[in-house]
C-alpha cells in the first residue's frame, strides 16, 4: 500500500504532514506558510492562510497534471481572397472556441496561476475527428455552425482549425495560492473549508468536492474541479437558511454544517449530477443545553463535539438516511475531531495533543478507545506525548472555544464563560518543583535527592509561556513594560540556574527585540491568566515560581513553540489511508487513553499509572475489548426485499442493523433497509424494540423472512426480505432475534407460563408473557406481542404449567422439548440437542373436464381452473414447477396418485363433481361433468433442536393436562391420538421424566380425531364421524378411566378439534364455528348445551383458567390475508366465561396456539350480582336446563 499524510497545524499557523510509511513529523518546506486550517483529500490537501487565500498541496503523482487549452481559428470564402478571416457580420469571431460564441484569440490565453507552466508554443491539430489529414488541419462546412468535414466540396464556404497549446501544473508538493475569481464575484474571507465528494464518481479520488463557508456565515462551492484542473475554476454561493459557522463533506454524498446557534444543518440531494444538492435539514445540537463545537463527516458517519468538549457519534447516517436517528455519547474530551479515509477519526484533544480512535471498523464504526499520535518530531528520537494541565498551562476559555469555530480573532464571537471555572486558577500540582518541558516525551522528572530539596523548593522554575492569540502581543508588550515594583511576588530566575535543576530547554530570551509575532489561529488568553497565577500564587513547596518575558522571547533558532514538540490546532485524515488493522509504527502506544481525556493533574497522574498497570498487563488488555460502553456496532449485508406494492417484485437491498450501547449497559437497535426508487434513495427503519415476530416464510422458494411491527401487524404488511443462502437467512435471523430478546431482557430457554405456536411451514414459537396475561390492567393487545422462534419443525405443540412441551411432526413423530432454548450447547450438555427430522406431503390437483367427444381431458373452458392446480385451483402448479415448501427441503419420493383424501376416490385416486368448485365425491354419478385427483410427494427436512423423539407410535393429535404452576403430581396425565385414530396414554411423565415410559392402549369402538384433558382429569375427544365423547372415571389411580361417554353435537354440525379448560370446553366445527359447553358442574361433567359463540376459528386452545385463544381462519377487513392469525378471547372470567370480544394479533399462516402452561392467575376482585330478570332456560336433550 502506498505511503499517504496526516496533516496537522499548530496553534502558529505552521503545517505538518505525517507519513504512514515514516515515524517523523515533516514541516511545509514554506517556512513563511501560516495557515488557519487544512483539509485533506485523496492525493491533496487544501488550506486556509491567514491572508484569507486558498491554498492547495498537490502529491506528486506519476502522471503529471496537463491541461490543453484550444481555439479554432474561422474563415469564410469570397470571390476576391478566397479563405480568409474576413467573415460576415453575423458570423462568429475570427478566432473562438468550439461553439463560436465566446472569443478566443491566442494572445489571450494566460496562465491561471504561478502554478502553471506553457510547455510549447500554439501548434494547428493536422488530425480532423480523431483521423489523420491532409488538408492541414482544415475542416469544411456550408455555414457556421453547420456539421464540419475534412472534404472541401464545391459549396463549402466556411473552415475552420484547431489550435492547441498545453500548459503543466507545477506546483506539485509545494503549497500554492489558488488566485482569486475573475471576472465573477470571488466569496468573502473563508473561515473554514472542507474537501469531499470524491467517491461519488467511478474514479476514486479523481473529482473532489471543496466547500467553504465565510465568515458572515455563507456556504461556497468550488466548481471546475477536475483531474486536469485541480484548482478549480470558481466559486458558486449555496444558499442557506441560517448563518453557517463550520461545515464538513464526505468522501461520499454527506454534508453537514454547523450553524452559529449550535445546531446543524444536513444536505440532502447530492449527486454527482447534483453536487451541490436540494435542501437543507435541520437537525438539533446533541446536548440539550450545549451547543456543538464542531462536527465532522464520513462515508456513513458523523461526529460532533460540543462545546463542553463532550465527543458525539450519530447513528444510522448513510447515504439513503444523511440526518441519522439519534445521538450517541462517546468517551473523551477533544476539541476537534475529523473523519478520514475508511471512516477512521482523529482528533485534537483537550491538551492539544493530538489522538486517533482506534477499533473503528465497518462493523463497529463509533470505535472503541482513543490513543496519541506518538511521532518523532523534527531532528530528534523524542516522542511527541498527549499533554497534560502540567506540561501546558494554557487552558481554553470560551473564548478559545468560539476560536476554535471560526478561526477569527474577534472578541464579539465569543461565548459567556464556564461560571464554574471563572474564579479558578490552574495551579501547578507537583510533589517537588520541577521544569516540564512543553511536548517531551511521558515521563516524569526524576525526584531531586534528599540534598537537593532545600535548593528547588527555594529556586522554583516557571512553565514555557506558550502564545495564543493575536492580542497576546499587548500581553507581551504589557509584561515587558512591567516594573518589578508592581508585581513583588515575581521573581526572575538566572538562566543557568534553571539549567542546573533540569537539562529541559527553556525558551531564551535574545537580545534582538521588535520582530513580527508569528499570526496564531486559536485563543489561548487563559494562559495569560495561569502565568499571572502561577506568578502570583503560592508554590507547593512554599515558595513562588514566576518568569517575565520579552517579545524576543517569540524568536528562537527553531521558531517558537518548535523547540518542544507543536501545539496543536488542527488535523485532517482525508488523505491517510488507515484502517483498525493497520500496523504503523506511530499508532501502537503502550496502552489506549479509553477515558475521559480530561487534563488535571491529578487525572494526568491517574493516566500515568494507568499506563504502567497497562504496560504490565499488556498482552491481557490485547484481548479484552475496550471502551465498551457508549459504542456503536454496525451489521451490513445485501438482501432482496418483497415490495408489496405495484409493481410488486423482488428489490435488491441494503440492510444494516445498528445497535448502540449506553453507558448504563442498555442496548438500542435499529434495522434499516435501504433502497432506490426512481433513482431516489430511500430507506426503511424498523426500531428492534418495536418487532414483535420474525418468522420464516415461504415465498417462491426464496430463503425469505418476515419482520413484523406492532403497527405492521396492525396493517397484515410486514417486511419480507430473502437472503441468497440459507445460511444467510439464519444468520440474519439469529441476529435479529438475539437483539429482540436482549433489548427486552428475555435470556434462557422459555418459561413455564409461555404461549407456544406453530406457523404453516412449521416453524415453533414462544411468547413469554407477563405475570397475568388475562389481567385487564396489565393485558398486552395481540399485535405488541413478541414471538421468538425455537429451533425446530412441528405441526402442533402442546404445553402446560408444570414444565412439559409436546410437538408432533408432520410425519406425526413425537417429540418432548428439552430444554435447552437460545444457548449453545458445551461439551456437559450436547446432548440436550437433537436431530430432528420431517416429513411432508406436497400435493397438486389434476383437473379434467368431460365433453361428448373424448370423455374426461384436460381442456377444459375458459372459465375453468388450470388444468393443473392447488386446491384451490387458483394458482397453476404442474408437477415440474412445484418445488419443496423452501429451501431447506429435499425430495424423498417420486409424483403418486394419492387416494387418500377426504371424500373418497374411485381406483384410480378420481373425485368427481357437477362442477368447479363444487363439493367432489368418490363416485361418478350421470351429473359429474369435471374430476379431479390429488398428486402427492414428500419431502424431508433435516435440522438440529432442543426435542428429544418418543417412539414408536406417530401420532395425530396430544394433550398434557392444564393444571396450575403450584400443583403437585407424581405423574402428569398425557393423552394422545395415533395417526390411525386410536387413544392413548402416556404413562410415568412428569417434569424429571418428560417423556414418560409406555403407551397405554384405551380402547374405543371408532377412530378419533382431537382429544383434550382439562382440570380434574377431564378427558373429551371427537371421533372422526364428529361424535363427541367424555371419558368417565378418570383418576391418578385409574389414568385410563372406565367407559366413554356420548355427548351430542350441536345441531347439524360436525366437530373436529376441542380444548378442555379447567371448567370450560370449547370445540370448533368443520364450518369454522366456536361452541361453548354450557352447564359444566362437578356433579355433571358432561355439561348441558352447546351455544355458539363465533365464527372464523380453526383451532382453539382453552388455559388452565379458562383463558381462550384461537387461530383465526381470516382477519375481518383484510381479505387478502392468509389464513391463521392470533387471536385472544377478551372478558373472559367467571361471570362471562365466554368473553366478549376477539383481540386480532399476529396472522397469515400461523396454525396452532397453546395457552396451556399459563396459569398466573389474576387477583379478582368480588363481583356483584347480575342486575335484571332470570335469563330464560335453555331446551338441552328434551329437558330445560339452566344456564
Amino acid at each position: 500500500m502506498p505511503a499517504t499524510l496526516l496533516w496537522a497545524v499548530d496553534v502558529y499557523g505552521r503545517v505538518y504532514s505525517l507519513s504512514t510509511a515514516g515515524q517523523r513529523w515533516e514541516r511545509a518546506d514554506d517556512m513563511l506558510l501560516e495557515l488557519k486550517r487544512v483539509t485533506a483529500g485523496k492525493g491533496r490537501c487544501w488550506g486556509i492562510g491567514c491572508d484569507h487565500h486558498i491554498y492547495l498541496n498537490m502529491m506528486p503523482g506519476e502522471t503529471p497534471v496537463r491541461y490543453r487549452e484550444e481555439t479554432y481559428e474561422n474563415q469564410r470564402w469570397n470571390p476576391v481572397d478566397g479563405f480568409a478571416d474576413t467573415l460576415l457580420p453575423t458570423d462568429r469571431w475570427p478566432w473562438s472556441d468550439v461553439t463560436g460564441t465566446n472569443p478566443r484569440p491566442l494572445n489571450g490565453f494566460q496562465s491561471p496561476s504561478r502554478s502553471w507552466e506553457w510547455e510549447g508554443d500554439w501548434y494547428v491539430d493536422q488530425s480532423c475527428g480523431g483521423e489523420p489529414s491532409q488538408t492541414g488541419g482544415w475542416e469544411y462546412a456550408v455555414d457556421f455552425p453547420a456539421n464540419f468535414s475534412p472534404d472541401k466540396k464545391w459549396n463549402s464556404c466556411v473552415r475552420r482549425r484547431r489550435w492547441i497549446r498545453y500548459r503543466r501544473y507545477v506546483a506539485q508538493g509545494t503549497w500554492a495560492k489558488i488566485p482569486r475569481d475573475h471576472p465573477k464575484r470571488p466569496p468573502l474571507p473563508l473561515c473554514d473549508i472542507s474537501c469531499g465528494g470524491w467517491e461519488m464518481s467511478d474514479q476514486s479520488g479523481r473529482y473532489p468536492n471543496l466547500w467553504g463557508v465565510s465568515q458572515q456565515g455563507q456556504v461556497w462551492f468550488r466548481e471546475g474541479i477536475h483531474p486536469r484542473v485541480p484548482e478549480g475554476s470558481s466559486w458558486e454561493e449555496v444558499e442557506v437558511p441560517k448563518e453557517v459557522a463550520q461545515l464538513s463533506a464526505g468522501p461520499g454524498d454527506l454534508l453537514w454544517a454547523l450553524l452559529w446557534d449550535g445546531n446543524l444543518l444536513v444536505r440532502t440531494g447530492l449527486s454527482l449530477d447534483s453536487p451541490t444538492g436540494t435542501s437543507w435539514v435541520e437537525v438539533e445540537s446533541p446536548g440539550k443545553e450545549v451547543e456543538a463545537l464542531h462536527v465532522a463527516v464520513g462515508v456513513s458517519v458523523v461526529w460532533v463535539v460540543t462545546k463542553d468538549y463532550k465527543v458525539w457519534f450519530r447513528r444510522g447516517v448513510n447515504s439513503h438516511n444523511p440526518c441519522g436517528s439519534g445521538w450517541i455519547s462517546i468517551v473523551g474530551e477533544m476539541m476537534m475531531v475529523d473523519v478520514g479515509l475508511n471512516d477512521q477519526v482523529w482528533a485534537v484533544g483537550e491538551d492539544r495533543g493530538l489522538y486517533f480512535r482506534m477499533g473503528v471498523t465497518p462493523s463497529e464504526p463509533s470505535g472503541n478507545g482513543w490513543i496519541p499520535v506518538s511521532a518523532q518530531w523534527g531532528h530528534s528520537k523524542e516522542v511527541i506525548p498527549p499533554r497534560h494541565d502540567c506540561e501546558f498551562s494554557g487552558q481554553l476559555t470560551e473564548a478559545s472555544q468560539g476560536s476554535v469555530l471560526s478561526c477569527t480573532d474577534s472578541d464579539s464571537e465569543l461565548g459567556p464563560p464556564d461560571p464554574q471555572n471563572t474564579n479558578d486558577t490552574p495551579v501547578l500540582e507537583a510533589a517537588a518543583p520541577c521544569v516540564v518541558p512543553l511536548g517531551r516525551a511521558n515521563t516524569l522528572t526524576p525526584p531531586l535527592e534528599a540534598e537537593d530539596a532545600p535548593l528547588a523548593s527555594q529556586q522554583d522554575v516557571p512553565k514555557p509561556f506558550i502564545p495564543a492569540s493575536d492580542s497576546f502581543i499587548n500581553s507581551l508588550v504589557s509584561d515587558r513594560d512591567k516594573t518589578s515594583a508592581s508585581q513583588p511576588t515575581i521573581t526572575e530566575i538566572p538562566q543557568e540556574e534553571v539549567e542546573e535543576l533540569s537539562p529541559a530547554p527553556i525558551l531564551q530570551t535574545p537580545v534582538a527585540a521588535g520582530q513580527d509575532v508569528p499570526w496564531m489561529n486559536v485563543d489561548l488568553e487563559g494562559a495569560e491568566a495561569a502565568r499571572g497565577a502561577q506568578a502570583a500564587g503560592p508554590s507547593p513547596a512554599g515558595g513562588s515560581a514566576a518568569a517575565t518575558y520579552t517579545l524576543g522571547t517569540l524568536e528562537t533558532a527553531q521558531g517558537v513553540g518548535e523547540e518542544d514538540g507543536p501545539v496543536w490546532a488542527w488535523i485532517s485524515g482525508g488523505g491517510c489511508d488507515v484502517h483498525a488493522s493497520s500496523q504503523i509504527s506511530w499508532l501502537s502506544p503502550t496502552g489506549p487513553l479509553t477515558s475521559s481525556l480530561s487534563l488535571t493533574p491529578v487525572q494526568s497522574a491517574a493516566w500515568s499509572e494507568q499506563q504502567q498497570q497497562q504496560q504490565e498487563h499488556r498482552e491481557e488488555i490485547s484481548k479484552k475489548p475496550l471502551e465498551r460502553s457508549n459504542s456503536v456496532w454496525v451489521r451490513k449485508g445485501a438482501l432482496r426485499w418483497w415490495r408489496d406494492w405495484k409493481p410488486q417484485r423482488w428489490v435488491d437491498v441494503g440492510v444494516a442493523l445498528e445497535q448502540s450501547t449506553k453507558s448504563d449497559g442498555r442496548k438500542d437497535s435499529i434495522f434499516f433497509v435501504y433502497y432506490t426508487q426512481y433513482d431516489e434513495k430511500k430507506y426503511l427503519q424498523v426500531f428492534i424494540n418495536e418487532v414483535t415476530a420474525l418468522v420464516p416464510v415461504l415465498r417462491d422458494c426464496h430463503y425469505a423472512f418476515a419482520v413484523y411491527t406492532a403497527q405492521r401487524t396492525k396493517q397484515r404488511w410486514p417486511l419480507v426480505l430473502a437472503a441468497q443462502t440459507e445460511k444467510d437467512m439464519n444468520d440474519w435471523l439469529c441476529l435479529l432475534s438475539d437483539c429482540c430478546c436482549e433489548c427486552r431482557g428475555i435470556t434462557g430457554p422459555p418459561s413455564r407460563q409461555a404461549l407456544w405456536a406453530t406457523t404453516s411451514k412449521g416453524d415453533t414459537m414462544v411468547h413469554e408473557p407477563s405475570f397475568s396475561l388475562e389481567v385487564p390492567a396489565n393485558s398486552l393487545a395481540c399485535d405488541l406481542m413478541f414471538w421468538r422462534q425455537v429451533p425446530g419443525h412441528l405441526r402442533c405443540v402442546e404445553s402446560n404449567s408444570l414444565g412439559l412441551v409436546w410437538g408432533i411432526g408432520w410425519d406425526g413423530t413425537a417429540w418432548v422439548y428439552s430444554g435447552r432454548y437460545g444457548r449453545q450447547p458445551t461439551p456437559g450438555d450436547a446432548v440436550q440437542m437433537h436431530q430432528q427430522t420431517d416429513v411432508r406431503s406436497v400435493h397438486v390437483y389434476e383437473n379434467q373436464r368431460w365433453n361428448p367427444m373424448t370423455g374426461y381431458t384436460d381442456k377444459g373452458l375458459p372459465t375453468d381452473r388450470p388444468m393443473w392446480s392447488d386446491e384451490s385451483g387458483l394458482k397453476e402448479c404442474t408437477k415440474a414447477n412445484t418445488h419443496p415448501p423452501s429451501p431447506q427441503w429435499s425430495w424423498v419420493s417420486e409424483w403418486a396418485v394419492d387416494c387418500n383424501v377426504p371424500g373418497g376416490t374411485d381406483k384410480e385416486g378420481w373425485q368427481y363433481a357437477a362442477d368447479f368448485p363444487v363439493t367432489f365425491h368418490g363416485h361418478k354419478t350421470m351429473k359429474d361433468f369435471v374430476r379431479r385427483r390429488r398428486w402427492t410427494r414428500k419431502c424431508k427436512i433435516t435440522l438440529r433442536g432442543p426435542w428429544q423423539q418418543v417412539p414408536p407410535i406417530p401420532l395425530s393429535d396430544i394433550s398434557l393436562m392444564a393444571c396450575l404452576a403450584q400443583s403437585r403430581m407424581e405423574q402428569v396425565p398425557v393423552w394422545a391420538l395415533s395417526d390411525k385414530g386410536d387413544v392413548l396414554c402416556r404413562l410415568g411423565v412428569s417434569p424429571q421424566n418428560p417423556a414418560g415410559s409406555s403407551w397405554l392402549h384405551v380402547g374405543t369402538d371408532q377412530p378419533f380425531k382431537s382429544i383434550s384433558i382439562g382440570g380434574a382429569n377431564q378427558v373429551w375427544a371427537i371421533a372422526k364421524d364428529g361424535a363427541v365423547f367424555y371419558r368417565g372415571s378418570v383418576s391418578p389411580q385409574n389414568p385410563a378411566g372406565e367407559c366413554w361417554y356420548h355427548i351430542p353435537s350441536p345441531p347439524r354440525q360436525t366437530l373436529r378439534q376441542l380444548s378442555v379448560g379447567r371448567t370450560s370446553v370449547l370445540a370448533v366445527d368443520e364450518n369454522s364455528n366456536l361452541w361453548y359447553r354450557q352447564g359444566l358442574t362437578p356433579s355433571y361433567p358432561q355439561g348441558s348445551a352447546w351455544e355458539l359463540i363465533s365464527n372464523n376459528v380453526t383451532k382453539v386452545s382453552v388455559g388452565p383458567l379458562d383463558q381462550v385463544w384461537i387461530i383465526a381462519d381470516g382477519v375481518p377487513g383484510f381479505p387478502a390475508e392468509s389464513p391463521g392469525a392470533v387471536c385472544h378471547r377478551l372478558g373472559v372470567g367467571p361471570v362471562q366465561p365466554k368473553g366478549q370480544s376477539w383481540d386480532y394479533g399476529i396472522g397469515g399462516g400461523w396454525e396452532h396456539i397453546s395457552v396451556r402452561g399459563n396459569s398466573a392467575e389474576a387477583p379478582r376482585a368480588p363481583h356483584p350480582p347480575p342486575a335484571g330478570p332470570p335469563r330464560p332456560p335453555t331446551q338441552a336433550n328434551g329437558t330445560a336446563v339452566g344456564v
